[in-house]
């Protein structure tokens, strides 16, 4: 039963249609980037332009491959609202969109206690709008009127796939990644739903991420040249798609996945869902997953914090590559503790939300913005390999402190997969800072549209989950462990600077 899978990977900004064989390895792909449009000051998401191209793509696919399931996973964060006529009521708000420290103190006020809230709905706050429940608040007082036209609200997976089916519904690993809107003790939406009054055009629906949302629309069969009879699952979150072939292979085993990339994500699949008093406010929340099962989660910002100062550094060097791993100068600078990048590109994120980026020399204090335009630039930043590797001390202790917050103890195995798994400097100072722990690097690649790959082989086949343990393997490579001496001082001097 041979045939073709169809995934859409929407990413931040790069936007992905992936096909797959039956056996889940990759046949094609295409790519696009999409930037974020401004509409009347606020940032928006351009989906007309997405849609668009997705349909195209698929049309040129079908001429080569039969398609007869297609997936969608997308990044978090973000939703779309639905009038009568079946089109957006109101645009699609780009999670990034800022609107300011009063906005998000009168959602506070809406909406409840802070700590009690990260009690009900295991979300904490997270600025910007990357809190949907914010999102949807900010809709209301923004487009008041068009707002009040909604009929349905549709999480991001899911909006694309009622763009293919005209289906509405919701999936499980969407409705809890920090949305506030779901109860994690009542498993129903939220105090915060009800408060603004939203919780009547949430969807009725909600399934696992290989249901069937339904067949495509004449329309699209029609745009797209794929027969009416193919099939659209219910979508998935991102995070939880790269997390769903560990959850398959590792069924013994205590593990946290490192899914690294413009967001860096620390998973824990748990048993419960349990906050200690001492994280009640700190950079922990729990997903979802794919199981229906709930996963410790952290996240920061590292693969943007990553690619931040390297354009610093390329610009001032000339360059485009990296320095190759070199023991001796990272031994040097844990010794000398003099020279520090401290994390923030986007304040109120990360392990540390109060911090602001900037670097430190030899006391002084140098602020990202200087050093961006040349205005105030720290001698060894024009040492390429120091400043490369002090970035690399960086990510890896606020990895460290991220896999920490999330259950990550002595003897719990870590896999990092997506672009630091490429990374020596990172990947060889994460091991001498977790030495009890043992560090994998991984093989998969496409890791979030592999796992919506799954979810469509399931859902066409109508197979459970087992039948996938033999269609792939997991290949690791262990990370020898560093040892540097005074590291743990060279930590504590860092988290005085945070």
């Amino acid at each position: 039963m041979e045939y073709a899978i169809a995934v859409f990977d929407v990413g931040k900004t790069n936007k992905k249609v992936l096909i797959y064989s039956r056996e889940l390895t990759v046949l094609d792909s295409a790519k696009k980037s999409f930037d974020t449009v401004v509409r009347d000051g606020v940032e928006t998401e351009d989906v007309a332009a997405i849609e668009e191209w997705f349909l195209a793509t698929l049309r040129a696919f079908a001429r080569s491959y039969d398609i007869r399931v297609i997936a969608v996973t997308t990044h978090g964060a973000t939703f779309a609202c639905i009038g009568a006529d079946g089109e957006l009521s109101v645009p699609v708000v780009s999670y990034t969109h800022e609107p300011g420290d009063d906005f998000h103190d009168e959602f506070y006020e809406l909406a409840g206690d802070k700590g009690s809230l990260q009690r009900e709905t295991a979300t904490l706050e997270l600025k910007a709008l990357i809190n949907p429940a914010q999102g949807l608040f900010f809709l209301k007082k923004t487009y008041p009127d068009a707002f009040t036209k909604t009929r349905a609200i549709l999480f991001y997976p899911q909006f694309f796939g009622y763009r293919l089916t005209r289906q509405v519904a919701a999936d499980y690993t969407y409705v809890g990644c920090h949305t506030y809107l779901w109860d994690f003790g009542r498993n129903t939406w939220s105090s915060v739903a009800e408060k603004l009054g939203i919780a009547d055009i949430l969807p009725k629906t909600i399934g696992r991420s290989w249901d069937v949302l339904g067949k495509i629309s004449r329309e699209i069969a029609e745009k797209t040249g794929l027969s009416k009879e193919t099939i659209v699952t219910y979508g998935i979150h991102d995070s939880n798609a790269s997390l769903l072939p560990y959850l398959i292979k590792k069924t013994d085993e205590d593990f946290v996945l490192n899914s690294t990339g413009t967001w860096c994500v620390a998973m824990h699949p748990m048993e419960t869902v349990f906050f200690r008093d001492d994280e009640i406010g700190k950079a922990v929340f729990y997903n979802i997953s794919p199981l229906g099962n709930p996963v410790k989660t952290s996240i920061l910002l590292g693969g943007l914090e990553f690619e931040t100062y390297t354009e610093v550094l390329k610009n001032l060097d000339h360059t485009e590559i990296f320095p190759e791993y070199n023991r001796s100068i990272y031994a040097r600078l844990i010794e000398d503790r003099s020279i520090f990048i401290v994390p923030g590109v986007v304040p109120g994120t990360g392990m540390f939300p109060n911090s602001t980026a900037h670097v430190v020399e030899n006391g002084k204090k140098y602020p990202l913005a200087g050093i961006r335009d040349g205005s105030n630039v720290p001698a060894f930043l024009n040492d390429y390999p120091v400043a490369y590797a002090a970035l690399n001390l960086s990510l890896a202790i606020q990895t460290k402190f991220a896999l920490e917050s999330v259950g990550a103890t002595d003897g719990v195995s870590i896999y990092t997969e997506g672009g630091f798994r490429d990374n020596p400097d990172y990947n060889h100072v994460l091991s001498a800072l977790m030495p009890e722990s043992p560090v994998h690097l991984t093989d998969i690649k496409e890791a979030t549209s592999f796992g919506a790959a799954m979810t469509a082989r399931l859902a066409y086949e109508n197979a459970p989950l087992e039948s996938l343990f033999d269609v792939f393997e997991i290949e690791t490579q262990r990370v020898r462990t560093e040892n540097f001496d005074g590291i743990e001082e060279y930590v504590r001097d860092f988290m005085e600077l945070v």
